[in-house]
């Protein structure tokens, strides 16, 4: 009797230990570092090639001040960017349009969210040889080629040589060709007459060296006028003024893409940017985006010609309609 109650309390002294730090553990909660916050990390997003310029000094900026964040950038067709997103190899995307509702369900069926914040209000700019004496196109020619009813130079104006109208694009796949498609109703374009050369820099390069070309380009690639790649960029091609269209108040009225025509809309070719994130936590693309929203990442989206999409802005008159556009230091609203 007494040799087992020996054994027992040895048992008791062995396992004791063991069973107290058994429950102490299983009371203590546990909680994993995270990978990447809104200042600090490595991921990955995909950014619509046609808004190069204007991110590459947006994480320029980015990562000179948060030097323990990497956010490494593909820049793809929007259509790539959009299944980036969906297929969970981009943290964020930066596109011209908010995601379909079949795109959303993609995504919310793992229980995951997408968030959206407008970055900028760009522009498609049509652009054109320099030796093309056409200066100015109305909306309704743009639509008229775009649905292949205008298929020579000659039809835009009597005055020019007759030669066939190549239309050039960045991307099949493009922001730029799904926004005209959706804002003219057609994608007629696509099939007789038009090539996509990969890049926007490729559009004009191409557009320089064909005189019969006309090219769509993002807006951002000619607007800074202190990025000496734009200015390379002016020199080889030139910028159509666009009308707006007759049926509207401003109708026969040509316009370019300047920054205070993107903000008044009075150039007709003007979409949004947006950010898009499938972060379900305040990782770094959230700080972005932030970032982005800032006003010290709006005053980088105002350099670059664009207009800021959350900072108030101010349309000072210079002379008779001719507009220059400002930070609105005092909150002011957005006037013409």
């Amino acid at each position: 009797m007494m040799m087992k109650k020996r054994i027992m309390r040895k048992i008791l002294f062995v396992l004791l230990p063991l069973v107290l730090a058994l429950f102490a553990s299983c009371g203590e909660q546990k909680y994993d570092t995270p990978e990447d916050g809104p200042t600090f990390g490595n991921i990955t997003i995909s950014v619509d090639e046609s808004f190069r310029p204007i991110f590459e000094s947006q994480l320029e900026t980015f990562h000179s001040i948060y030097t323990q964040a990497k956010i490494n950038v593909r820049y793809v067709s929007e259509a790539q960017a959009v299944s980036d997103l969906v297929a969970d190899s981009s943290r964020m995307i930066i596109i011209s349009r908010e995601l379909s509702a079949a795109e959303n369900s993609e995504i919310e069926r793992v229980k995951i969210y997408p968030s959206t914040i407008k970055a900028a209000y760009d522009a498609v700019a049509l652009v054109a040889h320099k030796n093309n004496k056409q200066a100015f196109i109305t909306y309704e020619q743009i639509e008229g080629i775009l649905r292949g009813e205008i298929t020579n130079w000659r039809q835009v104006d009597r005055s020019l040589p007759s030669s066939e109208i190549q239309l050039i694009f960045d991307n099949y796949n493009s922001g730029i060709i799904n926004y005209l498609k959706s804002r003219f109703g057609t994608d007629a374009f696509l099939k007789k007459n038009s090539f996509a050369v990969k890049s926007s820099e490729a559009v004009v390069d191409y557009v320089s060296k064909n005189t019969n070309a006309l090219g769509f380009l993002g807006v951002n690639w000619i607007s800074d006028s202190d990025d000496q790649k734009n200015l390379s960029f002016l020199k080889k091609i030139s910028v159509l003024e666009v009308s707006n269209p007759d049926t509207s108040a401003k109708g026969g009225s040509y316009y370019q893409p300047f920054q205070a025509y993107i903000a008044t809309k009075d150039y007709p070719l003007t979409r949004t940017v947006y950010m898009i994130s499938r972060e379900a936590r305040k990782g770094l693309a959230y700080g972005f985006m932030a970032f982005v929203a800032s006003e010290r990442g709006q005053r980088i989206i105002l350099k670059s010609g664009l207009v800021p999409a959350t900072m108030p802005i101010r349309l000072v008159e210079v002379r008779n309609e001719n507009f220059s556009i400002e930070r609105d230091n005092n909150n002011e609203n957005t006037k013409n």
